[in-house]
């Protein structure tokens, strides 16, 4: 037996039977199911899961008229709201392949996730659709897009009636916008509420678990983005898993801020949301003050975030007038949870913070904490129905209880490899008695009873005079720093040593003049051993982020290798 099982929940099984059905049948039987029951509030207006059934059938109608059949993939790329949740069931309506997109994405970068997956049909929000309309006008009719679906965000909502309490002010000049439709050179744009006025007529869903679902792209390290096939099965254990290792009912609330393009956003909040027939509380960007209020007056149950969004709801000075009380479950990942503000989340709301860990490649979660039994600065436990193990990452032999290497992974949930990529599919996948093993690229350890902590990715570490120095523990170090609110890693050159210690700091509001670089220095040097100490402390204002609202090291890395 697994070590790790010793602190399973004792309620759940250690594997799942994934259902055969396609991913559109879990929105199709909670409307069966629960047809009047709140499944999205957005904006203070909110829909009915018949409500978002018909919407998701009305839009397929029109996707079907624009020529998406079986098969063919589709763009999708908006910010969190009504319409990406519609146009994501609706491409599955079709047995069609969501391409979802970082809706941070520019003209440049736009082209790749058009030509790439060969995609001729697109959705996105009317802010966004001069860029997308842009990339597939640079690429020609003969590659780029033949139809462009675009909504307006008012389109699902009524401005006038909507109080300031659910629509911040910074928000007006582009939720309330009205952008005038973009020219598809070859092709055709059409109106979102056009489409919603199309009659439904559509054929069988006969997608089953093996067929391609939702192709997300990865960065990785180097070239250009890769898409990671993900069936209808892959997706399908993640979003019922999750669901179970939350102890989600259908009378969840669960505040949707995590980006739904992004893999956690789509698999583990909306898709494990609609599986359960709970309500998904919409947020298309972090606003504290607004995550504040639809906490207190949705009475959100649960809340998949990532570390920064609790530090900075913890640092409003309105934090006294909103009401936590209904949050039962609240975790995430992306980067570890600081050590001081779980603490505080533990002793002022009783709140364990969950901390988890997953890639694109394996839906989400491939190890999570077990509710019961968490924690805290670790990956967790391997997920339901995961199989994985710490190798040393040149002989790919597994490493003793302790021991640094690389996580490699094996289940269910675990993608089928990279669109057009066999050399890269195959460099990412091993075989091990009868199994096989995905490749993470990141490095950790395991401790005595099966839980896994990360040292970080195999790319990230710093040499400095021949001792390794893994950023992400010099961060969790760091964050214990009072004036600290946030502080990234990296390397920067140095004569002497090859490389040395940098840190990139934004100080909480509270301590701004009144801490300086080497007090910092200082601090560290009796906190941390002497190697790992920043030689170079640099203030900031803000930390660059993607779009899931992980911090963008990689950029400030290469800024600092640039001024080199």
């Amino acid at each position: 037996m697994p070590v790790h099982h010793a602190v399973w929940p004792k309620r759940l099984p250690h594997a799942l039977t994934v259902p055969k059905t396609s991913l559109w049948m879990n929105l199709h039987v909670s409307a069966m199911r629960y047809p009047d029951k709140l499944a999205l509030v957005f904006m203070g207006q909110t829909w009915t899961y018949t409500q978002l059934r018909t919407a998701a059938e009305l839009v397929a109608s029109a996707l079907r008229q624009m020529g998406v059949q079986k098969g063919d993939r589709v763009v999708l790329d908006m910010q969190n709201c009504p319409q990406l949740v519609i146009a994501h069931f609706a491409i599955l309506r079709l047995d069609a392949v969501v391409v979802p997109v970082n809706p941070m994405n520019r003209m440049e970068e736009l082209k790749h996730y058009i030509l790439d997956p060969d995609a001729k049909v697109a959705v996105t929000t009317a802010d966004l659709a001069e860029a997308l309309a842009a990339a597939s006008n640079a690429l020609g009719p003969e590659q780029g897009l033949q139809h462009l679906l675009v909504t307006q965000f008012t389109d699902v909502f009524d401005a006038k009636a909507t109080s300031a309490d659910d629509l911040p002010e910074a928000w007006h000049p582009w939720l309330l916008a009205r952008h005038t439709l973009p020219s598809l050179a070859g092709g055709h744009v059409h109106a979102w509420t056009t489409a919603m006025q199309t009659p439904i007529d559509l054929p069988e869903v006969t997608a089953v678990t093996d067929d391609l679902a939702v192709l997300p792209y990865t960065s990785g390290t180097t070239g250009l983005p890769k898409g990671c096939m993900h069936t209808h099965g892959t997706l399908m254990h993640n979003a019922l898993a999750s669901g179970l290792w939350s102890n989600g009912t259908a009378e969840n609330r669960c505040l949707a801020v995590v980006p739904m393009f992004h893999i956690t956003g789509m698999v583990s909040v909306m898709h494990a949301t609609l599986f359960l027939g709970a309500t998904l509380v919409l947020m298309p960007r972090w606003d504290r003050e607004l995550a504040g209020r639809l906490i207190s007056k949705w009475k959100i149950t649960h809340w998949t975030n990532i570390p920064t969004m609790v530090i900075d709801l913890l640092g409003s000075p309105n934090l006294g007038q909103f009401d936590l009380s209904s949050l039962q479950n609240i975790g995430g990942g992306g980067a570890a949870m600081p050590e001081a503000v779980a603490q505080r989340l533990f002793e002022q709301f009783q709140l364990k913070y969950i901390e988890g860990y997953g890639l694109t490649e394996t839906a989400a979660p491939s190890h999570t904490n077990p509710p019961d039994a968490s924690k805290q600065q670790c990956l967790g436990i391997p997920f339901m129905s995961v199989d994985a193990r710490v190798v040393d990452p040149e002989t790919l032999q597994e490493l003793p209880q302790g021991e640094s290497g690389e996580i490699v992974i094996s289940g269910p949930q675990v993608f089928k490899g990279y669109w057009k990529r066999p050399e890269a599919t195959a460099s990412a996948f091993f075989e091990r008695d009868g199994k096989s093993y995905f490749r993470s690229g990141d490095m950790g350890r395991i401790d005595e009873e099966g839980y896994f902590f990360m040292t970080d990715r195999l790319k990230r570490m710093i040499n400095a005079s021949g001792f390794k120095v893994w950023p992400a523990e010099v961060e969790a170090l760091m964050f214990k720093h009072p004036a600290i609110q946030e502080a990234c890693i990296i390397s920067t050159k140095d004569a002497y040593r090859g490389e040395s210690v940098k840190a990139v700091v934004v100080l909480r509001a509270s301590h701004k003049g009144q801490v300086s670089t080497q007090d910092i220095i200082d601090w560290c040097r009796d906190t941390m051993a002497v190697y790992k100490v920043p030689r170079v402390v640099e203030f900031a204002q803000v930390l660059p982020k993607s779009g899931s609202g992980k911090v963008m090291w990689r950029a400030l890395q290469e800024a600092e290798w640039a001024k080199a």
